[in-house]
């Protein structure tokens, strides 16, 4: 609820939060957007001190390589500068999922149980398997999936392509 409780900033700037930021469907760019410009104060304090300052640190460079990513205009050391905050954004996030993610057991939200749910009610109709267990997954934080590794590409494709904001990749 810390989110609900930042301000609407500026025309169109920063939007105002829904009361449950977890629970909004159909997010679009610039709410994402929001939510990492005012992510450091709005867990600033939440977790013990010993995990406080890494989050906050890993909400920091990730707002930093954010911000250097979306840039309209680089040079070769704004792209030197982007390598520089990626790499320290994937030793931050190591340290998050070793030391943070590990101190934490956390657990699927219970849309997300409903949705496995319905895709195991699905696929045992299907297939006449044996029910799944129902009831609350542990849920831990993974490094290895597309999306971060794609950061690694960010540089090479500004590089050949030009700036994120002069191209699309939806097929036409």
């Amino acid at each position: 609820h810390s989110f609900h409780l930042i301000p609407s900033f500026g025309k169109g700037a920063i939007w105002h939060f829904p009361t449950n930021i977890a629970d909004v469907q159909q997010n679009v760019a610039r709410h994402f957007e929001d939510i990492l410009q005012c992510a450091i104060p709005a867990f600033e304090g939440l977790f013990p001190k010993e995990h406080d300052n890494d989050i906050q640190l890993l909400l920091f460079q990730l707002t930093e390589w954010h911000t250097l990513a979306k840039l309209q205009l680089y040079t070769d050391d704004s792209l030197d500068k982007l390598n520089e905050a990626l790499n320290a954004l994937g030793k931050q996030l190591q340290r998050f999922q070793q030391f943070t993610c590990s101190a934490f057991q956390t657990m699927e939200l219970p849309h997300e149980v409903a949705a496995r749910q319905r895709r195991q009610d699905a696929d045992f109709h299907s297939t006449n398997q044996e029910a799944k267990a129902s009831g609350t997954h542990l849920k831990t934080f993974n490094l290895l999936t597309y999306k971060l590794h794609a950061l690694s590409d960010y540089t090479a494709s500004i590089r050949f392509f030009g700036t994120t904001d002069s191209y699309t990749t939806q097929i036409v």
